[in-house]
């Protein structure tokens, strides 16, 4: 809570914000948490601030795929583990494009693995911008106005039941995690967009 108040912990977030969407594989959020606690008043700004660094960073994600996917981003995928969700990823986004985008930054599943797949795939750079201010606006924002209006009460209520929070929170973090990379599934599963291509050659 001290290091969370500390007056360069604001560049830290933004730091931490900037690298988890493009390749760092711990999240921002409890840090974001703390500081919101440490000082409520400051809540929304600090969620705004992590919002704006969260979609600079998608942006170097999407750079990655763009310019440097087959040297950097397929070792960076491999290395976090998120290589074998890659074709449900691709599958994703040719099915739900900008939502994909937009889902993944307001939920538990790793945001780095959408920004460089984005970037691979060539998308529409103004659509993508969006889609990211969106998702992680939903997802930041959402928690600065609630300490910025409920600080106190909410703060109370998390230093009671801080370890059942960090509990569900963690959960969310593996869950999201273990749910991408089932839909990636297995080497010896078929990739589904190649079974839906198969099965649309099949009825032609």
């Amino acid at each position: 809570m001290d290091k969370a108040a500390h007056p360069h912990a604001v560049w830290w977030l933004a730091f931490f914000c900037f690298i988890e969407a493009s390749f760092f594989p711990i999240p921002p959020h409890p840090l974001l948490g703390l500081m919101c606690l440490a000082e409520p008043k400051k809540a929304l700004r600090f969620s705004i601030i992590a919002t704006l660094a969260s979609v600079a960073g998608g942006l170097f994600g999407y750079a990655i795929g763009y310019l440097l996917y087959d040297s950097v981003g397929v070792p960076l995928l491999t290395m976090i583990g998120l290589i074998d969700s890659l074709p449900a990823a691709k599958c994703t986004f040719d099915e739900y494009g900008a939502y994909a985008v937009t889902i993944a930054a307001a939920t538990p599943v790793p945001f780095k693995l959408l920004t460089i797949t984005a970037g691979f795939l060539s998308m529409d750079l103004l659509p993508f911008l969006l889609a990211s201010l969106a998702g992680r606006a939903l997802i930041f924002v959402t928690v600065g106005v609630l300490f910025q209006i409920f600080g106190r009460p909410i703060k109370r209520i998390i230093d009671e039941y801080l370890g059942t929070v960090t509990t569900v929170f963690v959960l969310l973090v593996v869950g999201g995690f273990i749910a991408i990379t089932q839909l990636g599934g297995n080497g010896e599963e078929e990739d589904p967009c190649a079974v839906s291509s198969s099965a649309a050659q099949t009825e032609a």
